[in-house]
């Protein structure tokens, strides 16, 4: 079972953002585009980010004064899980090298400041 600990979320957050930037490393928009296997893989890290976002906010609504976009990033999380049809690859691309880095380091900022156990 899992902990109650957004500190355990958090850390997954830290985790799948690394794939992605993993994943993308080197990597351009037309190969992005053109790579399915890559797209799913990145868009399935990204839902695991926004699951665990969720996961941290349910175990500490607190959470959500460090992290000012994890509501917009679990919006995301759920239209690439229930919206797929309309998933453009540009956006994720975008929300990948534009958003995510910001992303994981106010992650990183809050796991420094020592959340509490939930």
């Amino acid at each position: 079972m899992r902990s109650h600990d957004p500190r355990v979320a958090l850390v997954d957050v830290l985790r799948a953002g690394a794939e992605i930037e993993r994943f993308l490393d080197g990597r351009s928009l037309a190969e992005y585009e053109s790579d399915r296997l890559l797209s799913s893989a990145v868009e399935r890290q990204f839902e695991i980010v926004g699951e665990a976002l969720t996961r941290a906010l349910q175990a500490d609504p607190g959470v959500g004064v460090h992290l000012a976009e994890a509501r917009h990033v679990i919006g995301f999380r759920n239209r690439l899980a229930h919206g797929y049809d309309t998933v453009d690859d540009r956006l994720v691309w975008t929300f990948a090298i534009q958003k995510l880095p910001a992303l994981l380091a106010a992650v990183r900022d809050a796991l420094g400041e020592g959340l509490h156990d939930g």
